[in-house]
């Protein structure tokens, strides 16, 4: 693999979780360290801050925002929806821009998860869907993966 990969920045040892933590993967860490990784944290460039709230949609998946279906609130019920469909049209550009071959986000977080997300009751529970990001990288035809599914990468 020589083309760009688009990664969430958390997946790369950068501290922008929601409660300023990371995933640090290695294997993405060696990709990056390679000169092939475009970093991205949606929910930061949307505009939230580190650390902020947690968030989970509410009423629908990642689709179902970009559609207004759907919004992203905190357990206390803040409305963060446009700062996720502003992080996710600012990972759409980066990755057009760059031309990347896939983008790897991270698993089951509102904007990057890519086959569960949390149900948006802040309880722990998983349902089948896909965060606000995915949703709309998928809709413009890029390949989503998660941390779990490197060995997929083009």
């Amino acid at each position: 693999m020589t083309s760009k990969v688009l990664v969430s920045a958390c997946l790369l040892g950068q501290p922008v979780r929601y409660d300023a933590r990371s995933n640090a993967n290695t294997r993405l860490m060696e990709i990056q360290r390679e000169g092939r990784v475009v970093p991205v944290c949606p929910e930061v460039a949307g505009g939230l801050a580190v650390p902020r709230p947690a968030a989970e949609i509410v009423g629908g998946d990642g689709n179902d925002v970009l559609d207004g279906n759907a919004t992203v609130q905190t357990a206390d019920g803040i409305d963060v929806t446009k700062a996720f469909i502003d992080g996710a049209h600012h990972a759409l550009r980066l990755a057009q821009r760059h031309g990347v071959a896939a983008v790897v986000l991270k698993a089951r977080s509102p904007s990057c998860g890519n086959h569960a997300i949390y149900d948006g009751s802040h309880s722990g529970v998983l349902t089948a869907g896909e965060g606000v990001t995915t949703a709309l990288l998928r809709r413009h035809g890029i390949l989503v993966l998660n941390e779990d599914e490197l060995d997929q990468l083009p």
